[in-house]
């Protein structure tokens, strides 16, 4: 679960705390051998010489630019796939179902501390970085979330409910011991965040059925022992057209992307810059309202992870965990919040997808907390 920033370009951030996401130019040309021609002809006009009017005969002018064979190749690869990218049937506008009672949780299970007030916590200042004890106790938080979200995905078909799908995340979260993180956070009434289509996140389960050819972003968060694992992935539900099965898996390939410039002392705004240029080879948004976020004890800290491309300070620190959450839109990138405060989706009612993994930063590397 993720949170939203409202960001200055360039090196000021100013953030405040939103809600679950708990979440933004072009190849420079190169020297080459090719060379692209663009032509178009002038308007012939009449002139006089020596007392006789002549008129002159249209005139080709050219214009070259060089470019390089592979920036050519992108370039057309882009028009095709945003061809392909544009003509998909638009769905019915999503709309709220039903939202059934919060689910009770036994007096045993141990409980966050902000339940005791439904008002949305501030992000914390900390960036958490653990020892070896914390780092065993983030892998088993994180472990316990990914077999959560892993089995909700398994609920994902045409006419489930959303609402059966947070009471299945919230039994089997229960039975592991651990408390669902989203539920009471700053008020929010279920277990999980459930976001169909245009919804960008924080969508709350509700008795809406899902349809043929619908995506569901399943966001699971766990507070086991005192620690949280965050995770979220975007399922297919029935047959989804060739266009949102690729917004899909570019979503997920930007995420691994991100996680892979990541190490001890990499800057935090390498993970920006490269989700945004994969992103833009395929002619996707990447929202910028909603970041990633440092994660352990607390629920939402820093560091501030940026997806789109940025110039924010910062680097990584060996022992830090933290969430990549990128979202991507199949359109626009600006977004509207239902009245129920959480709800938030595509303002062109463009459809969107998003995954998210906890990581733990290393010497050398990442290594990626919420896998099963």
């Amino acid at each position: 679960m993720g949170f939203s920033v409202s960001v200055s370009h360039g090196h000021g951030l100013s953030s405040q705390l939103s809600s679950s996401s708990l979440h933004a130019q072009q190849l420079s040309s190169s020297s080459s051998k090719s060379t692209l021609f663009v032509g178009f002809p002038f308007t012939s006009y009449a002139s006089t010489l020596h007392g006789k009017q002549c008129r002159s005969q249209p005139h080709l002018v050219v214009y070259s630019k060089r470019v390089s064979g592979l920036e050519e190749a992108l370039r057309i690869r882009r028009e095709r796939e945003l061809q392909g990218t544009t003509k998909f049937r638009r769905r019915p506008p999503l709309r709220r179902g039903k939202v059934s009672p919060r689910l009770p949780v036994p007096d045993h299970i141990p409980k966050p501390p902000y339940l005791s007030s439904n008002i949305l916590p501030e992000i914390s200042s900390e960036h958490q970085i653990h020892d070896a004890e914390g780092i065993a106790q983030m892998r088993a938080a994180c472990e316990l979330a990914a077999r959560v979200l892993d089995y909700a995905g398994t609920l994902v078909r045409p006419s489930v409910t959303t609402d059966q799908i947070d009471k299945a995340v919230h039994e089997m979260v229960i039975e592991a011991g651990a408390y669902p993180s989203p539920l009471g956070y700053g008020g929010f009434p279920k277990s999980v965040c459930t976001s169909v289509n245009e919804c960008m996140c924080h969508g709350i389960p509700d008795s809406r059925q899902l349809q043929d050819g619908d995506i569901i972003n399943i966001d699971v968060t766990v507070y086991l022992n005192g620690y949280h694992g965050d995770t979220s992935k975007t399922f297919l539900c029935g047959d989804v057209s060739g266009p949102l099965q690729r917004l899909v898996t570019v979503t997920e390939e930007c995420m691994e992307k991100g996680i892979a410039v990541c190490k001890d002392g990499a800057s935090l705004k390498k993970i920006g810059k490269r989700i945004s240029e994969h992103a833009e080879k395929y002619g996707y948004g990447v929202v910028e309202r909603f970041v990633g976020h440092g994660v352990g004890t607390v629920f939402h800290s820093e560091p501030i992870i940026l997806h789109h491309r940025n110039e924010s300070p910062g680097v990584m620190v060996e022992g830090q965990t933290f969430t990549i959450e990128p979202i991507l839109t199949l359109g626009g990138i600006e977004c509207n919040t239902w009245p129920d405060n959480w709800t938030t989706v595509t303002s062109d009612g463009s459809p969107a997808a998003q995954f998210e993994h906890t990581i733990l930063i290393t010497r050398t590397g990442a290594e990626i907390l919420t896998k099963c």
